[in-house]
C-alpha cells in the first residue's frame, strides 16, 4: 500500500512541456467527465454560490480561474449563472497556449477573456475580478509556491476566492486508480489521476498553509468525492 502520510512531490506527466497537444486534449476531455460525474463541477459551483450569496449586491460578477485548462469549469459556472439569472463574465488563465486556444474555440459563446500566461505575471490593473478560483490546480505546486498563490489570490480578488482540490486519502487514491485503469483512454489520466491524490493536501495542512500566508477567515469543507472546498471572503 502506498504511503500517504506525507504528500508526494513526484511531477505529473502533464507538467512536462513536451506532451503532444492531442494527448493533453484527451486528458482535458476525460477530466471534464470526471468532474461531471464525481462532483467536481458541483463543488466549484458551490464555491461560486457561497461567494455570490455573500455579495448579493453585485449586479455583474467577474470570475477568474487560474489554471483553467480547456475551460470546462467556466462553462459549468456559466450554466449555473444562466439558471440563476446572474450576469457574469469570465477570465480564464492558463500557461499552455494550446489549452487557451482549445477553450476559446470550445466555448466561443462565453462572455470571456482568455489569457495565455503564468498567472503570477498577470496584472489586472483597475479591472480586478470579483472572484478568483482554482480547481485541481494547487496540488501541482510546492508549499512555498502555494503560499504565494494564496496571497496572490487574496490580493487580486476584490470580493473573495475559493479552491477546489483533492484530499489525500488511500480510498481516493485506489478508487481513482481503479476507475481510470478500467475506463480511461488517456495515459496522462491513468498516471496523473492517482498521483494527483498523492500530491494533495489534508485539512490540517491547508490550515497551516493559510496561516503561513497570513490569511484568516477561511472555511474548509470536505466534499465528495474526496475533495476540499476552501472559501475566503474579502471582508
Amino acid at each position: 500500500m502506498i504511503n500517504l502520510t506525507t504528500r508526494s512531490y513526484k511531477k505529473e506527466l502533464l507538467d512536462n512541456e513536451t506532451i503532444p497537444f492531442i494527448d493533453i486534449k484527451q486528458n482535458m476531455k476525460e477530466l471534464n467527465t470526471i468532474n461531471k460525474y464525481l462532483g467536481g463541477h458541483k463543488i466549484t459551483i458551490a464555491g461560486v454560490h457561497a461567494l455570490a450569496t455573500k455579495h448579493a449586491d453585485l449586479k455583474q460578477i467577474c470570475i477568474c480561474e487560474i489554471g483553467c485548462g480547456g475551460g470546462d469549469n467556466l462553462k459549468a459556472i456559466n450554466n449555473y449563472c444562466f439558471k440563476k439569472k446572474i450576469s457574469v463574465n469570465f477570465i480564464g488563465i492558463d500557461i499552455k497556449k494550446e489549452c487557451i486556444d482549445f477553450a476559446r474555440e470550445q466555448f466561443a459563446t462565453l462572455n470571456s477573456t482568455w489569457i495565455t500566461n503564468d498567472y503570477r505575471e498577470v496584472d489586472f490593473g483597475d479591472a480586478k475580478p470579483d472572484f478568483i478560483f482554482s480547481s485541481l490546480f494547487c496540488h501541482h505546486f510546492t508549499e512555498k509556491e502555494l503560499t504565494s498563490m494564496l496571497q496572490w489570490m487574496k490580493l487580486n480578488a476584490t470580493k473573495g476566492f475559493f479552491i477546489n482540490d483533492l484530499h489525500r486519502h488511500h480510498l481516493a487514491y485506489y478508487f481513482i486508480k481503479w476507475i481510470t485503469a478500467l475506463f480511461s483512454r488517456s495515459y496522462l489520466v491513468k498516471n496523473d489521476a492517482p498521483l494527483s491524490v498523492a500530491r494533495g493536501f489534508k485539512r490540517k495542512e491547508w490550515i497551516h498553509l493559510f496561516k503561513t500566508a497570513s490569511i484568516k477567515n477561511i472555511s474548509i469543507k470536505w466534499k465528495w468525492a474526496f475533495r476540499h472546498l476552501i472559501i475566503c471572503s474579502n471582508d
